[in-house]
């Protein structure tokens, strides 16, 4: 008997998270350092600021580093501008230059809450970033595009609800999600809970959940948008276990009672896989699934 399965389906993996591959010998401990050291500082002056998280380092990947943290630890979500912003987005549905005159009006008041309360929706933590990067002499950008999660999901791309940041280093693009780094909204009250792997994250992996307006932010990655919205939803332990799934390879699966399921991802760290297990939710109730035909060749692990 065939069956569609709705229930979450998640790959827990013990293994420790690590540094975008292009970077693994740089130490970013000074940068760290330094975006701690400043914790509390206000925004009155970002030259100041950008002045603050740089001066006392090399690279300009560092700088970015130190510039990215300081962001994620002192900029806190603002909730209900959130919620705010997508109660209008369903509103302005089937009229996209309605939406864009109340967003651009809507963008001001943003700023100032910003600046004011350091809280921010998503366009406000890419905008800052990209300001203290140009003070700073990083090529940066803010990249609008669509996010997927289990509330924002939809079967089209219609109206941008997402802004992230591209930064240039070393000639190169990388991508990054303060906003998803820094925390979660949880009944209305932020939570900060730092995500190390929205940080350069890698580009097929950041596709996932992500999707540009400009297909160029892509970063060669030959995307469908159709692909992307019947794709699985990814959520942050993904990004901070540094995995990149591969199948299934839609949202939903149909199954056959008593037959095997194929999973595989490509884990971009050197997991264990005898730590690797199968969890299934229904609700909040979570069984473990048992695992067979379990193996790694190279750095794509399968199993049913």
């Amino acid at each position: 008997m065939k069956s569609l399965l709705f229930a979450c389906l998640i790959v827990v993996l013990n293994f420790s998270s690590a540094q975008v591959s292009d970077f693994k010998t740089t130490d970013f401990t000074v940068a760290d350092n330094i975006a701690k050291l400043n914790y509390g500082h206000d925004l009155d002056n970002l030259p100041i600021l950008a002045h603050h998280l740089t001066d006392k380092l090399d690279s300009d990947v560092e700088k970015f580093r130190a510039i990215y943290l300081w962001v994620c630890q002192n900029i806190r979500v603002d909730g209900n501008q959130g919620n705010r912003v997508l109660n209008k987005r369903g509103r302005f549905k089937n009229d996209s230059i309605a939406y864009k005159t109340w967003n651009n009006n809507y963008l001001k008041n943003t700023f100032k809450r910003l600046f004011k309360q350091k809280k921010a929706v998503c366009t406000g933590f890419a905008y800052l970033i990209k300001e203290l990067c140009f003070l700073a002499n990083i090529e940066c950008e803010i990249v609008d595009g669509f996010a997927r999660t289990a509330t924002t999901n939809s079967e089209s791309l219609e109206l941008a609800n997402h802004s992230w940041n591209a930064v240039k280093l070393n000639n190169k693009w990388y991508l990054a999600d303060a906003i998803w780094a820094c925390g979660y909204v949880d009944n209305g009250r932020f939570i900060r809970d730092y995500n190390d792997g929205y940080f350069l994250a890698d580009p097929v992996l950041f596709a996932k959940s992500h999707y540009p307006l400009k297909k160029e932010w892509l970063l060669n990655n030959e995307l469908e948008d159709s692909e992307f919205y019947a794709s699985p939803i990814i959520y942050g332990e993904t990004y901070k276990h540094n995995i990149i799934p591969e199948y299934p390879n839609e949202l939903v699966t149909e199954v056959v009672k008593n037959e095997s399921i194929k999973f595989q991802f490509k884990e971009l760290n050197n997991c264990d896989i005898n730590k690797i297990k199968l969890v299934f939710f229904i609700g909040k109730n979570e069984y473990n699934l048992k695992i067979e035909n379990l193996k790694k060749e190279e750095a794509t692990i399968t199993f049913t």
